[in-house]
């Protein structure tokens, strides 16, 4: 048998809370006594900022100016040098989960350019002739949006620049209505009108995004009709601000040149590591959009851009 160590957290699921306590037992496995030089457990919860390979070269000025952001550094003591007897050993430890002076904890995150990650990380010393023995685990922080939010302002539409909220978003989509299209191109395009709505833009993250589309004509024959969601991440500091959109996940709603004037239901459900609420700091920002994407079988495809900010009530 050999020696093993390892972490148990008293919650299975491993979800917490700012200010709940985290408690668990650290489990050392070994064949006869083991010696060691003690025992420690340290607590990390970081932002980590990177900017993307093409912004690199924009912004090299600052590039190296994007630290790591700390929330939280925490070392506990688990034993002191010494030696534990032969078969299962259990170290309980807790503590209150607590952000750094200065500091305030957001919500786990896994992102391309900015991660929010919380782990423990135990550390064996050992002897000389043995090796250090170390081992970490990963557990999720679920932070609740503040009912007076201080970034709602900071958070609107581009095309109205209002703040959003919970009203419902109607809308219609025809060639005219298309901004990221150039004018000569638009007269290319087969003649649709496509009518909605999206039931909130301001989203629970526990609850599915909802909505309904119905393709009022469409001259061309349709192939596919696709939800996206996606990430806006912005990194930078007062030399400036990357901002890159990546795809997080792609929901088909419809296949084939569907029936005129029937409404489809959009129905999603966020993915739990890879959203968070929305969230403005001075350092970086991280915000939702929702892309309806239409494909005609001609090749022609659409897309439609709706921002939502997501909330953890």
């Amino acid at each position: 048998m050999a020696t093993a160590l390892d972490i148990k957290l008293k919650r299975a699921d491993r979800i917490y809370h700012p200010s709940d306590v985290v408690s668990g037992v650290i489990i050392v496995v070994s064949k006869g006594s083991l010696s060691h030089g003690g025992i420690t457990l340290v607590c990390e919860g970081v932002v980590q900022l990177q900017l993307s390979a093409k912004s690199v070269g924009l912004f090299e000025a600052f590039y190296n100016s994007i630290k790591p952001i700390t929330m939280i550094s925490l070392t506990i003591e688990i034993a002191k040098a010494g030696k534990l007897p032969d078969g299962v050993s259990e170290l309980p430890f807790e503590f209150r989960l607590e952000p750094a002076l200065g500091q305030q904890l957001y919500e786990t995150y896994h992102g391309v350019f900015v991660n929010i990650t919380y782990t423990l990380r135990c550390d064996m010393r050992r002897g000389v002739l043995a090796k250090d023995m170390s081992k970490s685990v990963e557990f999720v922080v679920e932070v609740a949006t503040p009912k007076a939010d201080p970034t709602a302002a900071a958070i609107a539409d581009p095309r109205t620049g209002r703040p959003i909220d919970g009203a419902v978003v109607p809308f219609t989509i025809t060639p005219e209505s298309i901004d990221n299209v150039k004018k000569g191109s638009k007269r290319a395009l087969p003649k649709f009108e496509l009518v909605g709505r999206l039931d909130s833009a301001l989203c629970d993250i526990t609850k599915p995004f909802t909505g309904e589309i119905t393709v009022k004509e469409s001259e061309a024959a349709i192939k596919s009709i696709e939800l996206q969601l996606v990430r806006v991440e912005t990194c930078g500091c007062a030399d400036g601000y990357a901002k890159e959109s990546t795809e997080i996940q792609n929901i088909q709603i419809a296949d084939g040149d569907i029936a005129r004037g029937i409404p489809l239901r959009l129905h999603m459900v966020f993915p739990r590591l890879f959203t968070c609420p929305s969230i403005a700091s001075r350092t970086f920002k991280i915000e939702f959009e929702v892309n309806l994407v239409v494909m005609f079988e001609d090749n022609h495809l659409i897309t439609e851009s709706f921002p939502i900010k997501l909330i953890r009530p």
